[in-house]
């Protein structure tokens, strides 16, 4: 959980640090944009390793070998000297994030029964959610207090507290078997996915989608998705066994996490149009804005966790999808006449929905699988949902800046494209409820593996 938290917190730390680093090596904002573009293409390209690696060297190892990556990367970035140092150092980061995330719900899911991992996850995703909320705040104060060097430094003692624990605590595991490296789907995959990713992070205005480079980019890494699918479901020792898509639960899961993800990165972008530049109101109070949002997810996914383990997941995550639905719904609905204390409300609500469905059926997604699976199917939920929700920020921006146009500075053409963006999203969230309602109820005892993981 310590790792986690370090990943969570540096990460958004490091988001209204962009100008310091623009003001300390004398560089254009494409350039600073690559420090966190750099984190996440490495991030999403290391993740598809996550399961063979953990197969040859075991879950502990491996996520120690991740935890001591971050914090060598984190030392790098605190004496680097350059901005290519700097985004070298990000690139390490993204490394060992793409290590330790997913290997953190494998590991508690070898700990603990089905019936008690609702609860420990709900604790897990209490830290996740409220950490990027509190991340900004605490790099605006140290930015204030001391430099940009000392965002890589707070995670030395953290990430140290972290490795020391887990040498002691964390579960001995023997690696299985050993199966062969698929070098031709990690290639695919990891072309395809750096490709996206670099492609979307170069999409700042509606121009760059006639800029051929972008095109060719966006093109090729869409094909090699598609052949590494082809090549996948062709192979006996697949690098991702994509046919734990054929569980009904896993597949509902993973759609339900994408949606509500794309709903959690959409709003990081409309929120601050509709506060700063609808309302009228300061940063300041965007900022509580997500932070009601951070605090009541935390909460209710305490909550959250535990309903799942009692009654299972198609009520509780119902709820949380409707309540996460509605809201965005209705956050659609202001004007520039509504008051602060309404949007406190509503994300508030959207905060509570959140909480109750979005970690709760990922749980119940990898409880779905045989335990051999899990680390592959945290892998591929945690790949889908940055994919998707890179992707549909990209969209998101692009139809606010074509409905925006020159008047960016009218409130009322503000309001009404910014509106659109958020029932759009409501909408999006409110029809994937059929999945919550169509999610298989848990086994007491533990299944055998399915016949769709036998054709492996």
């Amino acid at each position: 959980m310590l790792g986690t938290l370090t990943v969570s917190l540096n990460n958004s730390s490091l988001n209204p640090a962009l100008p310091a680093f623009m003001a300390a090596f004398a560089i254009g904002p494409l350039m600073a944009t690559w420090i966190v573009a750099g984190f996440m293409t490495a991030m999403g390209m290391t993740m598809p390793l996550t399961s063979f690696l953990s197969q040859r060297l075991g879950r502990k190892r491996l996520y120690l070998w991740g935890v001591a990556l971050f914090i060598g990367g984190s030392l790098m970035g605190a004496v680097a000297d350059s901005i290519v140092l700097v985004i070298a150092a990000r690139v390490v980061q993204g490394i060992a994030s793409g290590l330790m995330i997913p290997l953190s719900l494998a590991i508690i899911f070898s700990v603990y029964a089905k019936d008690e991992r609702g609860r420990v996850t709900g604790l897990w995703s209490a830290v996740v959610m409220l950490a990027p909320a509190v991340g900004p705040l605490c790099g605006s104060l140290l930015l204030e207090w001391f430099s940009w060097r000392s965002l890589f430094l707070m995670n030395v003692p953290i990430g140290l507290v972290a490795l020391i624990l887990g040498l002691g605590v964390l579960p001995a595991s023997e690696p299985p078997e050993r199966k062969p490296f698929d070098f031709a789907g990690y290639l695919l995959i990891a072309s395809g996915i750096g490709l996206l990713m670099v492609a979307t992070s170069r999409l700042h205005h509606a121009d760059g989608l006639l800029d051929p480079l972008n095109l060719a980019m966006l093109t090729a890494g869409a094909l090699c998705l598609i052949a590494f699918v082809r090549v996948e479901l062709s192979r006996s020792e697949p690098l991702l066994n994509l046919r734990i898509f054929n569980l009904r639960g896993y597949r509902l899961s993973v759609i339900i996490a994408v949606v509500q993800s794309v709903g959690m990165f959409e709003c990081l972008v409309l929120v601050p149009l509709l506060v700063q530049m609808v309302l009228g109101y300061s940063a300041i109070w965007t900022g509580f804005a997500l932070l009601c949002t951070a605090g009541f997810a935390s909460l209710f996914g305490q909550m959250g966790g535990k309903l799942l383990d009692r009654h299972g997941p198609r009520a509780v995550v119902s709820v949380g999808m409707l309540l996460t639905g509605a809201s965005t719904l209705a956050l659609g609905m202001l004007g520039p006449q509504a008051t602060l204390a309404t949007v406190f409300v509503l994300m508030m609500a959207r905060g509570a929905g959140l909480g109750l469905s979005y970690m709760p059926v990922t749980t119940a997604g990898l409880n779905a699988l045989p335990e051999p699976m899990v680390t592959q199917g945290a892998a591929m939920n945690n790949i889908s949902r940055r994919l998707v929700s890179s992707l549909a920020i990209v969209i998101a921006s692009l139809w606010l800046e074509m409905r925006l146009g020159a008047e960016a500075g009218s409130a009322l053409r503000t309001s009404g494209a910014v509106s659109e963006v958020f029932i759009a999203t409501g909408v999006l969230i409110l029809l994937a409820l059929p999945c919550a309602w169509r999610f298989p109820m848990p086994e007491r005892t533990a299944p055998a593996p399915s016949a769709a993981l036998e054709q492996r």
